[in-house]
């Protein structure tokens, strides 16, 4: 009967999500001492930085991969049946990949800029020096703020409060009215800023990746020229029409408008998805991959197509333009573990700093930059 069910049950997942499953984090119930992740079969995903290696040594390239060389003489993958897609391994030097983690976690979640935390606390400032210095957000006894700009009521309880970042001895001074929360907890559910243009997510106070990834799905978003914001800033812009070049139609240049910025941690997932708000599909998303090692599904035009899995680590970069554009894509799985996370380099360079707070946080996480035109 069991046994019934579940092939039932399996075949009314789409392809794509039977590998989105396939490769999700689960634990194994069995063990009652300690959580040990289930072993996965990762046999069948795609190792571009294998890949690199085979054709640099003997120039042996997989059926249906394509090497190029960018203008700059950095060498990058296409994929036959994915027209649009580059895959581009160590795009990014060490140097620009703690460049643009301090930035991630520093600069990038800073008002105007929007992140997941706003529709509940509206802007926070300075969230990780906050956390560093050990500060608690407390709710302010007797607010009467107006909410959040895009917060709806369902969201607020029709309650509208101001939250402000104090020092741990001043929450005892303040009554039993206060309901502190750690800037370390708050820094650890981090899921999402957006920089330049920024998204209106249907006026939806999303706090997990989950819901984030809802309201990409089911549409519920846009694009509001009306919100305060600010341009992205001019080194990201120019590393990004550099990356995007291999995608770019001949003769036009790439012109960063929007990014958003997300942070993943253990068990987190991107659901399968489209990008499909930007005005011009033949302009490439330029995505960067930070932190731990990830695994990558690229989907076809239908939920239906068996996706390609491939690994992601920090300093890879992808590039999605044209009909790629139109395939959906996700992250099913991240790795944390010291074996596979694969941040060796990253832990070397950051070791070196008197601060370790960036080392700590990304030896559990990883952080994507994806960067769009929008018009």
């Amino acid at each position: 009967m069991y046994g019934s069910e579940k092939v039932s049950e399996d075949s009314e997942r789409t392809a794509f999500r039977k590998a989105e499953k396939k490769y999700k984090l689960y634990y194994d119930s069995t063990l009652k001492k300690k959580k040990q992740p289930k072993q996965v079969d990762l046999s069948e995903v795609l190792d571009f930085n294998s890949i690199l290696e085979s054709w640099k040594s003997n120039a042996l390239i997989p059926p249906g991969i394509v090497p190029l060389q960018s203008d700059s003489g950095h060498p990058f993958f296409c994929l036959e049946n994915r027209p649009g897609f580059c895959f581009i391994p160590g795009g990014l030097s060490i140097e620009e990949q703690c460049q643009w983690i301090k930035e991630s976690l520093i600069s990038f979640p800073q008002p105007p800029n929007r992140t997941n935390h706003n529709a509940f606390y509206g802007p926070i400032h300075d969230l990780f020096v906050a956390a560093k210095e050990k500060k608690v957000l407390v709710e302010e006894v007797g607010s009467s703020s107006p909410p959040p700009s895009g917060l709806d009521s369902s969201f607020s309880n029709g309650d509208p409060k101001a939250w402000k970042l104090v020092e741990e001895q001043e929450v005892s001074s303040r009554g039993k009215g206060c309901k502190p929360i750690s800037a370390s907890v708050l820094l650890r559910k981090l899921r999402w800023s957006t920089l330049g243009l920024q998204f209106e997510w249907s006026k939806a106070g999303d706090t997990q990746l989950l819901f984030f990834i809802f309201f990409l799905m089911i549409g519920l978003r846009n694009y509001d020229v009306s919100l305060p914001h600010n341009k992205i800033p001019d080194a990201l812009c120019g590393l990004a029409k550099r990356l995007a070049a291999p995608a770019m139609p001949k003769g036009e240049d790439f012109k960063p408008e929007a990014a958003i910025v997300n942070y993943f941690g253990l068990g987190d997932t991107l659901g399968g998805h489209l990008d499909d708000m930007e005005k011009d599909w033949s302009k490439p998303i330029v995505s960067m991959s930070l932190g731990c090692k990830a695994i990558f599904l690229l989907g076809g035009k239908s939920r239906e197509d068996p996706p390609l899995a491939m690994f992601l680590r920090s300093g890879d970069v992808v590039l999605m333009a044209g009909e790629a554009r139109e395939c959906y894509h996700g992250v099913p799985r991240i790795f944390t573990d010291k074996e596979n996370a694969e941040i060796l380099a990253l832990e070397l360079q950051f070791s070196k700093e008197e601060d370790h707070c960036f080392l700590e946080y990304i030896q559990t996480s990883r952080i994507n930059i994806n960067i769009r035109q929008v018009f």
